[in-house]
């Protein structure tokens, strides 16, 4: 199962390059950021720690491989953090909590948004706290 899940997500975050015309050189590498960040996902779901703590540790986690990455290969950090972040977007959620409107629960349909919005914010705080590291940890090097 953990398997199958790791190639989908690498499968999904190279086949994501393809689409914004990642070089192709590139493609395996942002089919691995994806992958990477999914199994640190997964790896704190299974230990019961909550989804939006763990989208957080992912998407941070996606954030400093893809830093690391850009400039291995001088490139732009975004060409591996977009890719890498697909695996984490809570498409099937947000899919779900509108269906849950559509049908009159919107009970569970405000359930399922928050949930998909607390997600998404977890996504964003992930790659800007990574980035706030990252230029602090510049700007003590330099001094």
């Amino acid at each position: 199962m953990l398997i199958e899940q790791l190639v989908t997500s690498f499968i999904a975050s190279a086949a994501f390059g393809l689409i914004f015309n990642v070089p192709k050189k590139l493609l395996a590498h942002c089919g691995f950021v994806g992958m990477s960040g999914w199994f640190i996902y997964i790896l704190f779901v299974q230990y019961d720690m909550d989804s939006i703590f763990a989208t957080f540790v992912a998407a941070f986690f996606v954030a400093v491989v893809s830093q690391a990455l850009a400039r291995m290969y001088k490139t732009p950090m975004t060409i591996f953090s977009v890719s890498g972040i697909i695996p984490l977007v809570p498409g099937g959620l947000a899919y779900e909590a509108m269906r849950h409107v559509v049908v009159n629960d919107y009970n569970m349909a405000i359930q399922l948004a928050a949930k998909a919005f607390m997600i998404s914010g977890a996504i964003a705080m992930g790659l800007i706290f990574s980035e706030v590291i990252n230029q602090m940890m510049k700007t003590w090097a330099s001094r």
